[in-house]
């Protein structure tokens, strides 16, 4: 679900090209397999869409399966209709939030800890190093223009076909001493209507609730959203959000933390109550549960995959 000006680029597009949308640089694919944009601004995937009848051939789901057409008719991912100007971010599709998650800047303790929300990458000029085209998608690798942190490097790898979305994000210690990091893919999913969505996969997992002051509490059952909702949860099992039409698989890589966020009816300034109830963000991450401590020449991937349910055999 993106806004009609984007949406309406990519489908002029034929195969692969650059172009510019909401005062960025875009790059976009429109393919045998399916669509793909990605904002060089924060390397930040805003579009993916399976073409219908790729992802039958390739076994994702029956061809004459309702909710298969209905996940595949808008997206899978959500962005505001009202994107920011630059400098500022594009709320929606999968941000990159490096090197700390939310506004714990916890990369480098020995310097200044205000930086912004989420870390430099979501904003900062990112460039597409190679894009390698396979049979069946495409494969982009991308890192930042400038350095964004004296110890680490990130890059971003973004894979897409007819059956998945796979993005990864991974970081490089080049320096000297010990670094201590959070993160996220912070996957804004589209949906019909966030108040009635349930995410499965978490029964019994322990969380922490924002919205209460972190208070630690166990999850009841499936988790139903009913209004606004921050929690982090310590699981890395794989998850499925269902939004009563639709049945996204969520897999996870790297991840000891599953934060599952939406505003409720207070949405951010960048976006109306009524566009909000079509996203939930549940997202990969390394938080204050997991922080990832990285020594001179380690790396650490953190990754997410999306691919749908596919349909039981009758």
């Amino acid at each position: 679900m993106i806004p009609e000006s984007l949406a309406r680029l990519v489908e002029e597009t034929r195969g692969q090209r650059r172009a510019e949308w909401a005062g960025r640089e875009v790059w976009l694919a429109n393919e045998a397999w399916g669509q793909l944009a990605v904002s060089l601004q924060g390397a930040q995937v805003l579009h993916y869409l399976p073409a219908p009848e790729a992802a039958s051939a390739a076994g994702a789901a029956p061809a004459g399966d309702p909710a298969a057409n209905d996940m595949l008719s808008d997206g899978w991912l959500w962005v505001t209709p009202t994107p920011q100007a630059l400098p500022g971010a594009i709320r929606g599709g999968i941000p990159l939030c490096w090197p700390w998650f939310a506004d714990e800047n916890t990369a480098d303790e020995s310097t200044d800890r205000s930086g912004p929300m989420h870390g430099p990458a979501r904003k900062a000029p990112w460039r597409l190093d190679a894009v390698d085209e396979h049979e069946e998608g495409v494969e982009l690798h991308l890192s930042p223009e400038e350095r964004l942190h004296g110890q680490l490097v990130p890059r971003a790898v973004i894979q897409a076909n007819a059956r998945r979305l796979h993005v990864e994000l991974i970081t490089e210690h080049v320096g000297e001493t010990p670094v201590k990091i959070t993160g996220a893919l912070h996957s804004y999913l589209a949906v019909a209507d966030a108040f009635a969505c349930r995410v499965e996969g978490l029964t019994g997992a322990t969380y922490l609730d924002k919205l209460a002051d972190f208070a630690e509490r166990d999850q009841q059952g499936e988790l139903g959203v009913r209004g606004a909702l921050d929690r982090i949860y310590r699981s890395n099992a794989e998850l499925c959000l269902d939004d009563g039409t639709r049945r996204l698989r969520i897999a996870r890589q790297g991840s000891d933390s599953a934060v599952v966020w939406h505003p409720g009816e207070a949405p951010p300034g960048d976006t109306s109550i009524e566009a909000a109830r079509h996203f939930l963000c549940v997202e990969s991450a390394n938080t204050r549960l997991d922080p990832v401590w990285l020594v001179p020449g380690a790396q650490h991937l953190l990754g997410t995959t999306l691919s749908r349910e596919e349909s039981a055999t009758p």
